[in-house]
């Protein structure tokens, strides 16, 4: 039993080690890139003025600045604690609310780009005719920026009274479809001669061929897909926030804080937005290991 645990705990801080070290080595690299920055603003505009200091005096400054050029991190850590904890759930200073707003039209196009890109997969893999039709505008159309598209598309939705979510959402189903599509078609062509031939050899209908042999044989497919379209999705959803204008959303809460100048603002948002696709990415991966597990034990 003592063996064991000490196999796991040496196991862990194996894995931890590196993680950690690296994470120190950014934390340090950071401190000294916020000092750098705010140190000449800190100077003019805080010091200069009270009369003599102190290198202590200006570190501290450098790293507790109002209006900083570069937020040191425990700045952000602390702005984000007091969003959370300072407003209500509903009130608009509260990163929360804007995270809730952000996700829920990440996972609405999330879903969205999951069905169209397996609808997509299913008829090229299925149809010789449409693979030589439709892989190579899918293809093509990654080649237009999210940046170009998502205005366009935010008018057309808007022309017709499509507005709040659906329009972010389906910026976001933009980026995910081809992941998706792409590793579906791998998948679905992934199982062996010997298979195919097996199952034909028992008169097996194309539908069921589809659910006992090609979706199985798919699955190492389209889980990596899968973590590569929702962070897709998210980083859509964001870009889908700017040009609306849109309230809430931490695309909004970026945007509101380039107006402002307030750089400790974007940079809570872009905190928050990395947490928020790794625990997107993370829960994927726990739907992974759950998915695999129940298909090994069958």
């Amino acid at each position: 039993m003592n063996i064991n645990a000490s196999a796991v705990h040496r196991r862990v801080l194996q894995s931890a080690l590196p993680v950690g070290s690296v994470m120190l080595a950014a934390l340090a690299l950071w401190y000294l890139l916020a000092f750098a920055l705010n140190a000449p603003g800190v100077i003019e505009r805080v010091l200069t003025p009270r009369g003599a200091w102190t290198s202590s005096d200006l570190l501290t400054a450098a790293l507790n600045a109002s209006r900083p050029l570069l937020p040191a991190p425990h700045q952000i850590v602390i702005d984000i604690w007091n969003s959370i904890t300072q407003w209500s759930l509903t009130s608009p200073r509260n990163l929360l609310l804007h995270t809730w707003v952000t996700a829920s039209a990440a996972l609405t196009g999330f879903a969205m780009g999951i069905v169209l890109g397996v609808l997509l997969a299913i008829c090229i893999v299925h149809s010789r005719t449409l693979d030589k039709a439709l892989l190579p505008w899918i293809v093509a159309s990654q080649t237009i920026p999210v940046l170009a598209i998502a205005p366009i598309v935010l008018i057309i939705l808007g022309s017709v009274g499509i507005t709040g979510l659906l329009p972010k959402a389906t910026i976001a189903m933009y980026l995910c479809f081809f992941p998706v599509t792409i590793a579906t078609v791998q998948g679905l062509r992934s199982p062996q001669k010997m298979e195919m031939e097996l199952v034909h050899t028992y008169a097996a209908r194309r539908l069921d061929i589809f659910w006992m042999v090609r979706l199985p044989s798919s699955l190492p497919y389209l889980f990596p897909a899968f973590r590569v379209a929702i962070a897709s999705g998210l980083v859509g959803t964001m870009v889908a926030e700017l040009p609306t204008g849109a309230q809430a959303g931490l695309g909004a809460r970026l945007l509101t804080g380039s107006y402002y100048g307030n750089t400790l603002q974007i940079w809570s948002a872009l905190v928050m937005a990395s947490l928020l696709g790794l625990a997107l990415t993370g829960l994927v991966t726990l739907t992974e290991r759950l998915v695999m597990r129940q298909r090994k034990g069958g």
